[in-house]
């Protein structure tokens, strides 16, 4: 499997991390209303430099568990607006998942979908995926408009199915198809 980087649109640049952008990765990283719905809670400088240098490597995306995150900068400015990220869940049933953070300062205006459609994008058409997947905690109803007005569809509901951060939470799944991509575009 094969993917060009970086990806440019009229607003974007994703592109790969550099080590010059760690104080944007612990500024996104270390920030609670960002970490809120993530998996994770706010990072120590440490973990956001371990982070960092996964980052940096290769990702051949040719097997599973693999991921590739990008950064995400504005085209005018260089500042760094946040990541996304496509993970390679099964090369033998060709599906993914895609995931996306952003920092607040940049909610609002269109920069995740705009990204979100250029990683779709990679994985249906450069990758070969079958299926892109998102997963989410149902709170997050700012990525749940999201994944929406990128035409996934909700697949489930699992209530209460993960304890996170002393609290059990909901998990929603948005899913989308290679057919339903190339209807959409």
């Amino acid at each position: 499997m094969t993917y060009s980087l970086p990806i440019e649109t009229d607003r974007l640049i994703l592109r790969r991390y550099v080590e010059n952008d760690y104080d944007d990765l612990l500024k996104l990283q270390s920030n609670p209303d960002v970490t809120r719905f993530l998996l994770y809670d706010v990072r120590t400088p440490e973990q956001v430099q371990e982070a960092l240098t996964g980052r940096l490597a290769d990702v051949p995306m040719d097997s599973d568990g693999q991921a590739l995150t990008v950064a995400v900068i504005l085209r005018d400015t260089g500042r760094h607006l946040g990541e996304v990220t496509l993970f390679l869940n099964s090369t033998e049933h060709r599906t993914g998942e895609i995931g996306y953070v952003f920092h607040p300062e940049s909610h609002g205006h269109g920069y995740a979908a705009e990204a979100a459609v250029e990683l779709l994008r990679l994985g249906f058409e450069e990758l070969g995926l079958h299926r892109i997947i998102a997963r989410l905690d149902a709170r997050n109803d700012g990525s749940v408009k999201l994944l929406n007005r990128l035409g996934l569809r909700q697949e489930a509901h699992f209530v209460k199915n993960e304890y996170l951060k002393g609290e059990w939470t909901d998990e929603l799944v948005f899913a989308m198809l290679f057919d339903e991509w190339n209807k959409r575009s």
